[in-house]
């Protein structure tokens, strides 16, 4: 039986979306593959706004990308080297 995804999972989940996206991926298609509701989703994509861990840049013709800062680039680093730490002790 699969578990739900805790909250850092799903950042975790965000944050490479984006980034297997060559840093550039409109918020539609971010919300399919992030397989949120989309006010889950709405919630989680605010809350990376509001704390610096993505940005939105538009186009010339107006359309929104969400990108990656550095602070994103950061926690992805971090998590994995966290999750690396938990599977080589097993716990």
């Amino acid at each position: 039986m699969n578990k739900k995804r805790d909250r850092l999972e799903v950042v975790c989940d965000i944050l490479s979306i984006v980034n297997e996206h060559h840093n550039s991926i409109l918020p539609t298609p971010l919300l399919r593959k992030s397989n949120l509701s989309t006010s889950s989703f709405s919630e989680y994509y605010r809350e990376l706004l509001a704390k610096g861990f993505i940005k939105e840049v538009t186009d010339l013709s107006g359309r929104k990308y969400v990108t990656l800062t550095d602070k994103g680039f950061s926690y992805l680093e971090k998590y994995k080297l966290i999750i690396g730490f938990i599977n080589e002790f097993e716990l």
